[in-house]
């Protein structure tokens, strides 16, 4: 598989870590697609909540706010003493859309996500799917873990068949997303009878350490938004490689990434600090999941962003070798795809059916901007509507 080149292309040199990866082209990371919609400019925080009862308040209703109790073990607790190690359990939240009874896939974020990333996803498919979408501990409206330390790709491994086992459902199609799909590998390596399908956005068995050590620098850090402006700015940024998604899929999810604070006077990030702080350490080198991989032997969709920085072309045609593996690439989206997209979410429909074949390889080009948000605003504060 050959890598597109044109003038927003630079090369990088093999990966000084690991290794694996050949030289190849990748995209300018300080690439952005074109909006399909103006930037909405938003004047107060009232105005904002105006806004987001509107947006978000288009899935009012459609999922049920579900929580378990994580059990956090001793093997996963690397910097506490032994005399002092126990143990302990943690919240865990996630939204459960769809039949009690269809099948399930489970539906897992990147490293600074949280569950309400997926809402158009699980509203589209949720007529004959059961979509359970979590929030890792340390986000969204999981608790946090006792250290830095234990916040680690093993514990979210654990923390993911923790979820399947508490769902009772069965074998589950996973879909991961970013570091979602890292563990995601990490678990079927371990324990391949819990997933029957594996959906992988925009990840694979390798992530080289300079996107890493990119991508931490914008983590691991505390805002304070003291204005709607700043706020989306900042957020949007930190996105500008999702995709061309419309200013309201991307409302939609800083909305539940941030929070309001009464003692900070502003929104802050719905996440514990030192998971992302924990993240940054382990970004100094390259993923490596080579050895796991070996052991993924169930169906799986590929997604991937025609301009990512973090699945490169040599690492798909390494890891789709031998396996039950379908291709979808993206154009004009880099790391990591929203998957809003309606002709994204068809295919998507349409895997889960079985109706493309592994080693098919496929290009979903994008829909038409949505409708903007339907019916009638909901009455909400920003606490109560995510209580």
């Amino acid at each position: 598989m050959s890598a597109l080149v044109n003038a927003n292309v630079k090369l990088i040199a093999r990966d000084e870590i690991a290794g694996d990866t050949v030289p190849a082209a990748l995209f300018d990371p300080h690439w952005e697609p074109p909006l399909p919609t103006t930037r909405r400019v938003l004047t107060s925080w009232k105005h904002y909540i105006a806004v987001a009862s509107q947006i978000v308040g288009r899935f009012h209703g459609q999922f049920r706010l579900s929580h378990f109790d994580y059990v956090h073990p001793t093997r996963l607790q690397p910097d506490t003493v032994r005399r002092l190690k126990r143990p302990y359990k943690v919240n865990v939240s996630y939204a459960d859309w769809g039949p009690i009874d269809a099948p399930v896939m489970v539906c897992v974020g990147g490293v600074a996500n949280v569950a309400m990333r997926f809402n158009y996803l699980a509203s589209d498919l949720c007529d004959q799917h059961r979509l359970i979408c979590m929030d890792w501990v340390g986000r969204g409206r999981s608790g946090w873990l006792a250290d830095q330390g234990d916040y680690s790709l093993a514990t979210y491994a654990e923390q993911l068949r923790q979820l399947i086992v508490h769902l009772r459902a069965g074998p589950v199609t996973v879909l991961g997303s970013s570091m979602g799909g890292s563990a995601a590998i990490e678990l079927i390596a371990k324990h391949p009878k819990l997933v029957k399908q594996l959906i992988l956005n925009d990840i694979g068995p390798h992530i080289p350490a300079n996107r890493r050590r990119r991508r931490a620098q914008t983590l691991a850090r505390h805002y304070v938004f003291r204005e709607p402006a700043d706020m989306l700015r900042r957020v949007g940024a930190s996105q500008k490689n999702d995709g061309p998604v419309s200013d309201d899929i991307r409302f939609n999810l800083t909305f539940h990434q941030t929070r309001w604070s009464d003692e900070e006077g502003g929104r802050i990030y719905r996440h514990d600090v030192r998971a992302l702080q924990a993240y940054r350490l382990s970004a100094r080198r390259s993923l490596q999941q080579w050895t796991q991989w070996r052991h993924v032997h169930c169906p799986i969709l590929l997604i991937h962003g025609l301009q990512s920085d973090a699945l490169l072309p040599p690492t798909i045609e390494r890891m789709v070798r031998g396996k039950q593996a379908t291709i979808m690439h993206l154009p004009e989206t880099g790391h990591a795809p929203l998957l809003a997209d309606r002709n994204q979410i068809a295919f998507i429909r349409e895997w889960l059916r079985g109706e493309h074949p592994p080693g098919t390889e496929w290009t979903a080009l994008h829909a038409a901007p949505r409708e903007r948000h339907p019916g009638t605003p909901i009455r909400f504060a920003p606490q109560s509507a995510l209580a």
